[in-house]
């Protein structure tokens, strides 16, 4: 099964980071809640 992300689906991302960078006082805090998103996605696929 092959994966492809729409235009769409890849802007809302790209947005979706851009509120966590804002929402940080330094890259440290930006890349851990990142990191935490990754790892919740993992977690649910693994579930699934």
């Amino acid at each position: 099964m092959v994966n492809s992300m729409t235009d769409k689906q890849f802007k809302t991302i790209l947005e979706m980071v851009d509120m966590i960078l804002d929402g940080c006082k330094d890259l440290d805090e930006a890349k851990k809640k990142v990191q935490k998103l990754i790892n919740n996605q993992s977690n649910s696929e693994k579930s699934e």
